[in-house]
């Protein structure tokens, strides 16, 4: 059940911090959203481990003994995935090596759907 909680967590706090981009140009609450990630944004790599341990951990119990794989898990994994790149590659985006220019858009749009698939996972039974 703490396990269950921690996912959804990290789902909705990874997919906010991962769609901050979109979410800033929001009126009147884009600014908002900005001081948000700018102070939660040094923690970013904590709940991105929380997300892939938690994901990983119930993507192994239901591969092994559950009804079937849940979406909570690979968006979990997914998350965790997407606020830990820099560090698992050790790559950062320079000015001499920029971002592809559809990435950002791309986890953005992830980040909302992680949102609303945490919200879910907090009103869906164990």
């Amino acid at each position: 059940m703490i396990m269950a909680l921690l996912l959804d967590l990290a789902n909705i706090l990874g997919g906010l911090l991962l769609a901050t981009a979109l979410l800033r140009q929001v009126p009147r609450v884009g600014h908002g959203f900005e001081r948000f990630a700018a102070q939660v944004a040094p923690w970013g790599w904590i709940v991105g481990v929380v997300a892939l341990v938690a994901g990983g951990y119930y993507l192994l119990v239901h591969l092994f003994s559950g009804p079937h794989v849940f979406h909570f898990e690979v968006v979990g994994i997914g998350v965790g995935v997407a606020l830990l790149w820099h560090r698992l590659t050790g790559r950062a985006p320079s000015a001499d090596r920029p971002a592809r220019p559809g990435v950002g858009l791309l986890l953005a749009v992830f980040g909302v759907i992680a949102v609303v698939v945490g919200i879910q996972g907090l009103f869906t039974p164990d």
